[in-house]
């Protein structure tokens, strides 16, 4: 209880002083103990939770310590930090404009130049803002694509980048310090005056706007009169830059999804704002059915992610998987390069059918583990003037074409995948006849993921596995495992090769028919994320529907026993 008095003096939130005092009241202890067991944890993706009191909460008092935190480390390993400044953006939810002030006022108080967004941006604009002005980090409050109540405090590097170890661990250490300190008492009038604050309009969006039109990988102005799309900015910021940047394009038959254009927090008329859940493409896909369209497209509500339905020859719509979009970008834009003077990637878990394009045309490629902050910090580490960086890409729907944005990008991948299709429509084909090609050539690639949820008290699944690794899983010889906790690549005679990836608790399995089992144990919960791969041959004689049909039979019979072996 010392502890929630010592907050309540602090918090400037009349809302959340009076949730806390309403929890009092009632003696809720549970609840209480909740918020103030421990502190929401500041990590490589920033901060994301619920909002509400207390520090295991998303909240005003939160983020201000949160930023001088952050302040207070970018004072102290980046040179001019302070005249660099930070540029801060948000997303539509009810409390993010608050947030993203409070930031500006706390790292003002810092004597931080802070650039702050006048309204709404996309989170990828802001990623490039970073670079453009040549900032010390940037920040945009969202919780992307989480549920309603959730909000989120995101973190990039001056490299454009989201930041890693050890960023991550140093802001945080500095925000544990933030948290005992007196906070500074200003407001956004008060710093203004002191030439520390630049509010970003109209001109902030048109540079940005400016960087996608002028990249040489979505220049292909084939034929987008052929091309009709409907789109969603699924309650979130991307329709009006998602819209220019189609017209920019050509694309002049463009759909949105009227009741879902506008930001709105709230997200009235979808259950969860994520494109992969089921049922938040229905409008769009009303929308595009409404139209005839050729594509239905959708942004997550920060506009860094992209999700496409292709309408098929009987005129319904059938979703890509994020690994399918992935492969067909990236088999695209190695078409539109010299392909072994070009740089590509995906993560651990995403299909290795990229690699498997990339290979046959010699461009060079690298793999990291999951997260886009990884993708792209790698990407410029590996990256040559004689291999730039093309394309990177993650199963969850996250893509980045070129060096505009080095984040996810889903308003130019949207570009992207436009082009794209109407390339294609030119040639009189579909973006199913190229999928099809691809299998054809490659093997068709399928993917999926199980959640495993392992008996309580049971001993860490990661140790066990390691302790008797398995020579077979579902009938398949294991070739060659990755474990990379050891950073070691064991093959079935026993040869070690070293792994260059940071350490993770990952366990990754090549089976004998070329199939593929990832699996990453939880380390707080008895439970196992599991990434599945099954790869069918497919001749000129096969037919797609068979071979297709074949490895979805395939990938069951893995799951099924894969899972049955762990829970066993």
């Amino acid at each position: 209880m010392n502890n929630v008095s010592t907050w309540m003096a602090r918090d400037p939130d009349p809302t959340t002083r009076e949730e806390l005092q309403r929890l009092i009241d009632s003696n809720d202890q549970l609840a209480l103990e909740e918020r103030f067991s421990a502190r929401l944890a500041f990590g490589t993706a920033g901060l994301r939770g619920i909002v509400g009191a207390g520090p295991n909460r998303m909240n005003r008092l939160v983020i201000q310590e949160t930023a001088l935190g952050l302040g207070t480390y970018l004072l102290q390993q980046v040179d001019d930090a302070a005249a660099k400044g930070v540029v801060i953006g948000y997303d539509g939810r009810p409390d993010s404009k608050q947030f993203a002030t409070d930031a500006a006022v706390m790292l003002g108080s810092l004597g931080i130049h802070v650039y702050l967004t006048e309204t709404v941006a996309p989170t990828p604009v802001v990623a490039f803002s970073v670079r453009h002005l040549n900032a010390a980090a940037g920040v945009v409050v969202t919780a992307s694509h989480n549920p309603p109540a959730y909000n989120g405090f995101k973190v990039y590097w001056g490299n454009g980048a989201q930041i890693i170890p050890p960023h991550d661990s140093g802001i945080a250490a500095q925000i544990d310090i933030a948290a005992q300190a007196p906070l500074p008492d200003l407001s956004l009038s008060q710093i203004e005056p002191l030439g520390l604050l630049s509010l970003l309009g109209g001109a902030f969006y048109a540079q940005y706007r400016h960087a996608v039109n002028s990249s040489p990988f979505l220049s292909n102005h084939t034929a987008p009169e052929k091309v009709s799309i409907a789109y969603t900015a699924m309650h979130g910021v991307g329709a009006d830059l998602a819209e220019t940047l189609l017209a920019d394009a050509g694309f002049n038959q463009v759909y949105s999804v009227k009741a879902q254009r506008e930001p709105d927090g709230t997200f009235p008329t979808v259950n969860f704002p994520n494109p992969e859940e089921p049922g938040a493409m229905d409008m769009v896909i009303a929308e595009a059915k409404a139209h005839g369209a050729t594509l239905a497209c959708a942004n997550d509500p920060d506009a860094d992610r992209f999700a496409v339905a292709v309408r098929t020859e009987e005129g319904e719509y059938k979703m890509l998987t994020g690994d399918q979009v992935g492969m067909l970008l990236g088999h695209y834009l190695l078409t539109r390069v010299t392909p072994n003077e070009a740089l590509v990637g995906t993560t651990i878990v995403s299909s290795s059918l990229l690699e498997k394009i990339a290979k046959s045309v010699d461009a060079k490629y690298f793999q990291t583990l999951t997260g886009f902050k990884w993708l792209t910090n790698v990407a410029m580490e590996k990256e040559t003037p004689e291999q730039p960086f093309v394309f990177a890409y993650e199963e969850a729907l996250g893509y980045t074409v070129g060096t505009t944005v080095w984040d996810k990008d889903g308003l130019s991948a949207l570009v992207a995948f436009a082009q794209l299709t109407a390339e294609l429509a030119a040639n009189g084909a579909t973006v199913w006849d190229r999928i099809e090609a691809i299998y054809r050539e490659h093997g068709l690639y399928l993917n999926a993921q199980r959640s495993i949820a392992l008996q309580p008290g049971s001993p860490p699944i990661g140790d066990t596995l390691r302790a008797q690794p398995p020579s077979t899983i579902a009938g398949r010889a294991v070739v060659r495992t990755d474990d990379l906790k050891t950073s070691q690549r064991i093959d079935a005679e026993g040869v070690i090769e070293t792994i260059d990836l940071p350490a993770s608790d990952v366990l990754i399995y090549h089976l004998d028919d070329a199939s593929r089992v990832v699996v990453r144990p939880s380390g707080t919960e008895p439970k196992l994320k599991c990434y599945y791969e099954v790869v069918e041959a497919m001749g000129h004689e096969d037919c797609l529907k068979h071979v297709q049909q074949r490895a979805e039979e395939a990938m069951a019979d893995l799951i099924e026993k894969h899972q049955a072996s762990l829970q066993g």
